[in-house]
């Protein structure tokens, strides 16, 4: 008898359906053909043992399970429910008239329980737009799959519960879930503010800027400066996540497998921050099945890395590439994946190895071209798409214990997004572009235009400085932030000023001393 199930594979951040054939016919042996890899063939072992704990026998004839399309690899353990399922109704133990109306995945246990599996989010999106009438999988995982809406999601925790639903014997109501509901209640619930940083005015105010155009931003300054505390409290003054913006996020963490077995929709921007030690793999994705790796777990956030010159250069040289175009692709012979990676860079480090160079107090003890020889850890490349450079300087005892009210992350975040609105309508008809930080070089110069005093002095900054072609359309598109901020239509040039001053490290001898 031959029966027909399907299921899915996640191939990047897209699912694509597998259809799972099996057929019962005399003879002996168990098959599992389509490109199946190590994983999906050791499912017999596990169906056999679950069989044998509830009360089911595996066919004591020939077992042929197709998965199709067979050019395409099947990788991982979630097909064991579908492939077991199915191996039950061609051997006639069960009839299950409505098994092909269902996607269904899952990875058993050898005593029949079901454990949760990666990728449901855009498995359920794939699953309602090629009409099938429900997904079954395990319940760990159908709080996230219910973010889609017209669709049955039924979460079971055991195979007899998945065979009990499909012969009709027990009704499992489907799991319902408000997305938006859901989204908005727990939207800009960090717990880091800006009201609880005292002093560092300067700082607040780059940042500020850096949200306000989604500009990458690199600080500079001594150990224990506040550099890593006001980084995180980013997140809390950007614009909130839109509902296209979540579920496109968390698609990404549903196919890393980092969405926790509660959590269903991420409403709040990610904030990653990885240790200096991780791989290009790590940072960028990849692995023989490519994985997001940490810059797309950053999409439509924040990246953190601190202390940004102990990474090593391969690791930052190639993020080049996906800071400019906002995407990474992971090739490899036989598939090429892309992967989101919209991302704000936000990065830290030291001035120098020992942290003390340029403190208003202590002493630095490197060396002569210590200094100089630390920074140029850092490419110039990589500098030039850093769009303000931000000297961080100790916060003195008077400030740190003041005990005035600063202002809170909420009063910056209605600046910011007031800012972002602007710059909303006026890339309203441009294609891939939001904010400024994302405009072309052709689109800077028609939404920048300069005045004689303007030019005057970016010429001359250019010239002292020694500025890049790249860093020139970083100032113009700072310069046009903070105009926005300022509710201005105009770069005037008192905008332009405030932005050459935020290429701290392309001053010249700063790193002499």
């Amino acid at each position: 008898m031959n029966v027909v199930a399907y299921g899915a594979s996640v191939t990047g951040v897209d699912a694509h359906i597998i259809t799972i054939e099996v057929n019962v016919i005399k003879g002996t042996r168990f098959f599992v053909v389509g490109l199946p890899d190590n994983a999906v063939r050791e499912s017999e072992h596990r169906i056999e043992s679950a069989y044998k704990e509830n009360g089911y026998n595996m066919p004591r004839l020939k077992v042929v399970v197709n998965l199709a399309p067979a050019d395409v690899r099947k990788e991982g353990s979630a097909y064991d429910l579908p492939i077991a399922l199915s191996i039950l109704k061609a051997s006639e133990q069960i009839e299950a008239p409505e098994l092909d109306q269902y996607l269904i995945l899952g990875e058993l246990s050898l005593e029949g329980g079901l454990r949760p599996i990666k990728g449901v989010l855009p498995i359920a999106i794939e699953a309602r737009k090629r009409g099938y009438r429900g997904f079954i999988l395990p319940k760990e995982n159908a709080s996230e799959a219910a973010i889609v809406n017209q669709l049955d999601v039924i979460g079971v925790s055991h195979l007899k519960e998945a065979i009990e639903f499909l012969e009709g014997v027990s009704d499992i109501k489907p799991l319902k879930i408000d997305t938006r509901d859901v989204f908005f209640t727990s939207q800009n619930s960090y717990a880091a503010d800006f009201s609880d940083v005292q002093g560092q005015e300067n700082i607040k105010r780059a940042l500020e800027i850096s949200a306000a155009g989604g500009h990458n931003v690199i600080m500079i300054g001594p150990p224990g400066a506040g550099k890593t505390m006001l980084a995180k409290r980013l997140p809390s003054i950007l614009p909130p996540l839109t509902l296209h913006e979540a579920l496109e996020t968390t698609k990404i963490h549903s196919v890393a497998g980092r969405l926790g077995t509660e959590a269903s929709l991420l409403s709040n921007r990610p904030f990653r921050s990885p240790h200096h030690t991780i791989s290009d793999v790590a940072l960028v994705g990849g692995g023989g099945v490519p994985q997001p790796g940490e810059i797309s777990l950053s999409h439509n956030g924040v990246l953190f890395l601190d202390e940004l010159p102990e990474f090593k250069r391969t690791v930052l040289e190639v993020m080049r590439q996906p800071l400019e175009e906002r995407r990474v692709t992971i090739s490899r012979a036989k598939v090429s994946v892309d992967f989101p990676a919209n991302f704000m860079l936000i990065a830290s480090m030291n001035p120098c190895p020992c942290g003390y160079y340029n403190h208003p107090e202590k002493e630095c003890v490197c060396g002569p071209g210590v200094v100089q020889r630390y920074l140029n850890k850092v490419s110039g490349p990589l500098l030039d798409r850093i769009d303000l450079h931000v000297e961080v300087t100790p916060v003195s005892f008077d400030e740190m214990t003041a005990d005035r009210k600063t202002e809170s992350s909420d009063a910056i975040r209605e600046r910011v997004m007031a800012a972002r609105e602007r710059q909303a309508a006026r890339f309203e008809e441009v294609n891939d572009v939001h904010c400024n930080a994302m405009m072309p070089s052709q689109l800077v110069k028609e939404v920048t235009p300069l005045n004689a005093a303007g030019k005057a002095l970016l010429k001359k900054a250019m010239e002292r400085l020694g500025l890049s072609a790249r860093a020139y359309d970083r100032i113009l598109k700072v310069s046009r932030t903070i105009a926005d901020l300022a509710e201005s239509d105009e770069v005037r040039i008192e905008h332009l000023a405030e932005a050459i001053q935020y290429r701290s490290l392309d001053r010249e001898n700063w790193a002499e001393g």
